[in-house]
Formats: C-alpha cells, sequence, structure tokens
C-alpha cells in the first residue's frame, strides 16, 4: 500500500514537471516568433503579417529612438558651435 502511494505520488511530481517545460517551451516560441527587427524592401511582406498593434508598437519605438538621435546629435552640433565660437572669440580679443 505504501509502495503504491509513493509511485502514484512520483507519477504526479514528473506529470507536473512535463506540464510546466512544456508551457516553458511553449512561450519561449511564441517571444521567439513575435520578435520584431527592422524591416526593409525585402521582408515586406513580414511586415504585413505583424498585427495592426504590432505595427503601432513597432513605429512608436523607431520614432522614439529617432528623436533620441537626433537630440544627441543636435546636442553635438551646439557644443561644437559653442566651442569654435569661443575659440574665434578668443582670437579676436589676442588680436585687438
Amino acid at each position: 500500500m505504501l509502495l503504491m502511494l509513493v509511485i502514484i505520488f512520483l507519477l504526479i511530481i514528473i506529470f507536473f514537471n512535463f506540464k510546466n517545460f512544456f508551457k516553458f517551451n511553449r512561450k519561449q516560441k511564441v517571444l521567439k516568433a513575435k520578435k520584431l527587427t527592422t524591416f526593409n524592401k525585402k521582408n515586406l511582406n513580414n511586415w504585413m503579417n505583424l498585427t495592426k498593434k504590432e505595427r503601432y508598437n513597432l513605429l512608436k519605438k523607431d520614432s522614439l529612438n529617432y528623436m533620441d538621435k537626433r537630440k544627441i546629435l543636435l546636442e553635438e552640433i551646439r557644443n561644437e558651435y559653442k566651442k569654435i565660437s569661443r575659440e574665434n572669440s578668443e582670437g579676436n580679443i589676442k588680436k585687438k
């Protein structure tokens, strides 16, 4: 009787482990399938196969990345202009 209970208990534990293992694999497959990459003319069909929400989120993410890059570039330009203007103003002061 005790042996029978131990066997049933082990089978239940094995069953739950397999269930969790398959859930984990299913989640990984879904995450890999939903991975969003950059799109171009060559993979236009992949872009069209995305859902409307996925396309919206991807465009939103690209827009934010573009804005961040633009802010960084503008800051670099401003710093370079300040540096050049300082050098010019110091040169003008020395000439006088």
